[in-house]
């Protein structure tokens, strides 16, 4: 057992912690934790928590101290909410509190890196008083060794005190009683009212998407794979249902990591240790890699589970939509960690962003300048399926800056000029690959692009045979399409050319492009200078 004075907790306001429970052994977590009864034994060893009244982020209960430090580097609004030092002193001084006189004595610490690449990696600390949410950091971080422990000092700390609800919030001008709360002069986070884990996962990306950018670093919403050689990485970027999981994994490409890259002046490296998977409608066949990942270790939240049995029904959402595993990233079979590699590649030669447009009108396949590479980066689109609230029928337009934009803590053009920067200097192509509907819209009975065709179309892609096609350019959109792939059908290639009535991909396509122009606009005169980059409206 380790003292707080030994781990320096001092200096957070921590002095009267009795037993402190350092970076134990998945086990020994497991163990407290179904002890302590915050979790349940569930299906291959895996184990069960419910996440309680939040089964997903609070991104309205997020915020920033603005402080001298870092006041005019962050991009304040919406995402990165505004907390006065006065504020946020007083939140420290209840969760200190609590820690300081709590009636359960462990506290359990997780020692750790972000960043597989040790000229940039940061050291984390994850303070809880929950054994479960240290199992999760410890799944989701990359585990140190014996050696690297010995002088460890963390860059950055988030104390998790999810019992700890904030009773002032009105008077604070806050959203509820839950907060998430950034001090980046202090390098430390505080977390109070909910037990969700992902707010440390994506908290600590929130903390890398500000300090690495300012260190030529772009830190990247993405997956990455690499060949069975460990060369030609590609990064694929893409909303929640574009396909990019699917994507990403292939028998033939080992996996780099499923969610946070960094690309710094060494190549590509993974930010974490482990993988978050959603397990809404897990089917064993079409992804057996997450299905054989739910094993001991692992970590399973807010499924519904046969009692008996512990047998889980992935079908049911019963108590969210928002089910989730989290386990090392070693579980992976084809993955880098599985091979006892570094989860570290060099620069990639190939970029793919994904949309999946149920407008119906995005060309299956486009290459990118690199100018129009920045505005599709900025505006992050995808389109999804409306649901009958209300009788809404159509297609409903998407865009996330930068593919991450609730994890942005600088402007989004920063990371789109680090983007430009690194394209140009490795001559990495970008290509825009949409994964939805063609021949009509989502809504008038037309079909998804086939999963075939996309994997064709990626195929080409990474093996460099697109380079060799005859291009053509849309009008409008001001896209460069293949005429010919080799394992595609020529005939959905020019998406107009696949609706039987011309005119309506007309209307549908100047009314998708008219959405994607005023998008763009909210992020002002600093990406003014992209605007030509996007569609070519008539005036």
């Amino acid at each position: 057992m380790i003292t707080w004075r030994e781990l320096g907790l001092q200096e957070l306001g921590m002095s009267n912690i009795d037993r402190i429970l350092r970076n134990l052994p998945v086990e020994s977590l497991i163990e407290d934790s179904i002890l302590k009864k915050e979790t349940k034994m569930g299906m291959n060893g895996a184990v069960m928590v419910d996440t309680g009244r939040y089964t997903g982020r609070s991104p309205k209960d997020k915020y920033f101290v603005s402080e001298n430090t870092s006041k005019d580097n962050i991009w304040w609004g919406s995402v990165n909410q505004k907390i006065d030092t006065e504020t946020f002193d007083y939140l420290y001084k209840n969760v200190i509190s609590y820690y300081n006189h709590a009636d359960d004595s462990n506290t359990y610490i997780f020692d750790g890196f972000a960043g597989a690449d040790p000229d940039y990696r940061i050291s984390v600390r994850i303070i809880a008083k929950k054994a479960w949410q240290v199992l999760f950091a410890q799944n989701m971080f990359i585990r140190p060794t014996a050696e690297e422990l010995k002088d460890f000092t963390p860059d950055f700390t988030i104390i998790n005190a999810s019992e700890v609800s904030n009773e002032r919030y009105e008077k604070h001008k806050m959203n509820s009683d839950t907060f998430i709360c950034f001090n980046l002069e202090k390098r430390v986070c505080i977390i109070g009212g909910t037990e969700y884990g992902g707010e440390i996962k994506k908290g600590i990306f929130s903390v890398l998407n500000y300090m690495l950018p300012l260190r030529g670093v772009l830190s990247m919403h993405c997956s990455s794979n690499v060949d069975l050689n460990g060369e030609n990485p590609a990064l694929f970027f893409g909303l929640s249902g574009t396909g990019k999981t699917t994507l990403s994994t292939d028998p033939n490409r080992p996996l780099i990591g499923d969610d946070e890259h960094g690309w710094s002046d060494n190549g590509i490296f993974n930010f974490e240790g482990g993988c978050y998977a959603k397990v809404i409608n897990l089917d064993q066949e079409a992804e057996p890699d997450i299905y054989n990942a739910i094993r001991h270790g692992a970590l399973l939240e807010n499924v519904v589970f046969d009692e008996r049995t512990r047998v889980v029904d992935f079908t049911d959402s019963s108590k969210t939509e928002n089910t989730r595993v989290s386990y090392p990233l070693e579980f992976i079979e084809n993955s880098l960690c599985a091979q006892g590699l570094s989860s570290m590649t060099g620069h990639p030669k190939t970029i793919i962003f994904l949309a999946c447009d149920a407008y119906g009108v995005l060309p299956p396949i486009s290459k990118l300048t690199n100018d129009q590479a920045m505005y599709y980066f900025i505006s992050g689109y995808t389109a999804k399926v409306a649901g009958t609230e209300r009788g809404i029928t159509e297609p409903q337009a998407t865009f996330s800056p930068c593919f991450g934009g609730p994890f942005l803590t600088l402007h989004p053009l920063k990371y789109a000029d680090l983007l430009k920067e690194k394209i140009i200097k490795h001559d990495s192509k970008v290509y825009l690959v949409n994964t939805g509907w063609i021949g009509g819209s989502a809504t008038e009975g037309a079909k998804r692009i086939s999963i075939q065709n996309t994997r064709a179309m990626i195929t080409a892609i990474l093996d460099g045979s697109i380079e060799n096609a005859e291009f053509e350019t849309l009008p409008l959109l001001n896209l460069s399409v293949p005429l010919t792939l080799k394992g595609v059908k020529s005939e959905i290639l020019n998406p107009r050319k696949a609706w039987d009535d011309p005119e309506e991909y007309d209307k549908m396509l100047s009314h998708l492009a008219k959405l994607i122009t005023e998008n763009f606009k909210k992020y002002g005169l600093a990406v003014k200078h992209l605007e030509t980059a996007g569609p070519k409206l008539s005036k």
